[in-house]
């Protein structure tokens, strides 16, 4: 497995893991949950990024 897809793979999992922990501080009530769910947002979106930028560039390295 090369150090490409490991990176991934963690990118995937902390997405996945923000996305969780997000919808388990909504599901709380009050304003210190609204603030943790939406860290926990904005945690998951950079993670997206992350992974959407590796595969990019995966792909573009594997077409040369």
């Amino acid at each position: 497995m090369s150090t490409l897809t490991v990176l991934i793979l963690l990118a995937v999992a902390g997405a996945a893991f923000s996305l969780a922990a997000g919808v388990t501080a909504m599901a709380h009530d009050g304003m210190v949950a609204h603030n943790d769910s939406v860290r926990w947002m904005v945690w998951r979106v950079t993670f997206q990024a992350i992974a959407l930028a590796l595969i990019l560039l995966v792909i573009g390295v594997g077409w040369r």
